[in-house]
């Protein structure tokens, strides 16, 4: 999955100082950040851009099948 190069700019500067989102520069949407996800302790399986969960996880978590895994 690609993410646009301003998500990424926000993704990054959001975890610097320990928020757990972001505003989507594009969709105004929040979306929530790698360390967040990971925090929480499982996949959820809803697609989250920034899910740092391995394939299978997001798989067995119930990941749409039509959705591009995230690595």
């Amino acid at each position: 999955m690609s993410i646009p190069t301003e998500a990424l700019r926000a993704h990054d500067t959001a975890e610097r100082r320990g928020k757990t989102g972001y505003i989507d520069p594009h969709t105004g949407l929040l979306v929530l950040t790698s360390a967040y996800l990971l925090e929480r302790g499982h996949c959820c399986g809803a697609g989250c851009r920034h899910c740092p969960y391995d394939p299978e996880e997001q798989d067995r978590a119930g990941r749409p099948p039509d959705l591009e895994p995230i690595e």
